[in-house]
């Protein structure tokens, strides 16, 4: 008590010996080296980190290409995302079939997923690292319907294709089922619309001709007719729109168990849940689809809408047969985590990475279609690089 001492030195010193007193020797380690650490200490961003980021950026451009596209035939035409050329009137009246506020929710979808994209990519800038670039190959034909730009980007093409896709409506079942793929890689989960999931369909009008016969009232669309055809790719949109934002859903939270840096995990664990915000809504209006059946001439297939508003509810005891189909059953059902005698609880579902991870996301937008050439009925070169960028994404590992 006699020596010399300063301020910080006897709050230190004195904090650790009440706490030796009072709490144990057990914990004299951690509280050490809680004084010893800085406040902003953190572990530095490895290149698993800026794997992730990565191949999350280059996604990204492929949603806000995707998600452009419909906001310029169906969503709220301004200057923010659309309005190029004032948008399809009969396309976006049909989509209001779904619900009166498609185009808004289309149009905000679209501006999430470009925000996305172009955040992501200033980031690994402001890191020193390179973005993905995915501009050689954008020369996928576009829509020729009333409303669709036909001088989008540089090169004049667009990353995706949205009138040869198969649709995979799993994801309905999988979340109003108590089975978690997590848990049961081998769980078969009931299509919602079997036929879409069969053969190719388009999302949008590929030009006047899908919207052809329908008879749009320009003021009160309630007076508006339309043709099956033009509601089936209405309605096959709006199971598409659920199908990529569930995709994103699992993909942050699953992704963000292999981040080291907080600041990094911190963008996964915000991005993420937008993701989810989405889906939430998609599936909710992808239930108001009417009963109809069409023919596509063109991509010689065959879709069929049934009421989901009058399917099978919940059973009891909850099915483990993934054919719960409800309309209005949107919030996920409780389902085995982590252990089964923990019991069940309601989770975002699948986030292992051999389930949702990049690479399986990769596969699913190519299995989707997206990626087809109509030219070649081929995909594009674009599925290389992504599956490139997707491994090195699944390769990180957390470091501590």
């Amino acid at each position: 008590m006699k020596r010399p001492t300063n301020r910080r030195e006897f709050l230190t010193n004195g904090m650790v010996a009440a706490g030796a007193a009072t709490m144990g020797v057990g914990l004299l380690p951690a509280r050490l080296s809680a004084f010893e650490r800085d406040d902003d200490d953190r572990a530095p961003i490895t290149k698993g980190d800026i794997a992730i980021l990565k191949f999350l950026q280059a996604l990204e451009q492929v949603e806000a290409d995707l998600w452009i596209q419909y906001s310029e035939l169906g969503g709220t035409q301004d200057k923010e995302v659309s309005g190029v050329n004032g948008g399809n009137l009969a396309y976006t009246q049909a989509l209001e079939l779904l619900d009166g506020d498609m185009p808004q929710y289309i149009h905000d979808n679209t501006d999430d997923e470009i925000s996305h994209a172009a955040f992501l990519g200033k980031y690994l800038e402001s890191k020193g690292a390179e973005p993905a670039n995915l501009q050689p190959f954008r020369h996928l034909p576009t829509s020729k319907a009333t409303g669709a730009n036909q001088n989008f980007g540089k090169d004049g093409g667009r990353l995706t294709n949205l009138t040869q896709l198969t649709i995979d409506t799993s994801f309905w079942s999988r979340y109003r089922s108590v089975t978690n793929p997590d848990f049961d890689a081998l769980a078969k989960f009931v299509q919602a619309v079997p036929s879409l999931n069969v053969g190719q369909h388009t999302a949008i009008p590929r030009s006047n001709d899908d919207t052809a016969g329908s008879v749009i009232n320009p003021t009160d669309p309630t007076q508006s007719t339309f043709t099956d055809h033009l509601k089936a790719i209405a309605f096959t949109a709006g199971f598409h729109f659920a199908f990529i934002e569930q995709g994103g859903t699992s993909l942050y939270p699953t992704l963000a168990q292999h981040v080291t840096n907080l600041e990094v995990l911190r963008i996964l664990l915000s991005i993420g849940p937008s993701e989810t915000m989405h889906f939430q809504t998609w599936q909710d209006k992808a239930g108001n689809a009417t009963p109809l059946t069409d023919f596509d001439k063109k991509n010689n297939s065959t879709v069929t809408f049934t009421d989901l508003k009058g399917a099978q509810g919940e059973t009891d005891p909850e099915s483990l047969n993934g054919d719960t189909l409800q309309a209005n059953l949107i919030m996920p059902e409780p389902t085995v985590f982590l252990n089964a005698k923990l019991g069940p609880v309601a989770i975002i579902r699948p986030t292992s990475t051999q389930q949702g991870g990049a690479v399986p996301s990769v596969v699913s937008f190519v299995d989707d279609g997206l990626f087809l050439d109509p030219a070649t009925n081929k995909n594009t070169g674009i599925v290389d690089v992504l599956m490139r960028l997707a491994e090195e994404a699944d390769e990180a590992r957390r470091r501590l």
